[in-house]
């Protein structure tokens, strides 16, 4: 099991991955932006649906476990161990 921390834009124009970004406490996050809104879990699908289809992932390997109805979520991300290697890249761009 694997954990990516994720800062989420609701409402954007488009879903994308933005990339890394640190916020005044120092902690890392992969910033991402989503077209759903943020109401019944639609936008918490949304980043599960985004990250899991860019790690190559079924939907059902990402997971929204910390930060439900928060902008700064965690996700479980249950891969094989060479995803760890993707995952820092992906916190490096």
């Amino acid at each position: 099991m694997h954990r990516l921390t994720v800062r989420v834009q609701p409402n954007a124009s488009a879903d994308r991955i933005e990339g890394p970004e640190t916020d005044a406490a120092g902690r890392r996050y992969l910033k991402v932006r989503v077209r759903a809104v943020p109401e019944d879990g639609k936008a918490n699908a949304a980043v599960e649906k985004l990250i899991a289809k860019h790690l190559g992932l079924p939907k059902s390997a990402v997971r929204v476990v910390t930060g439900g109805k928060n902008r700064l979520k965690g996700l479980d991300i249950d891969g094989p161990p060479d995803i760890a290697g993707t995952l820092t890249r992906l916190m490096q761009e």
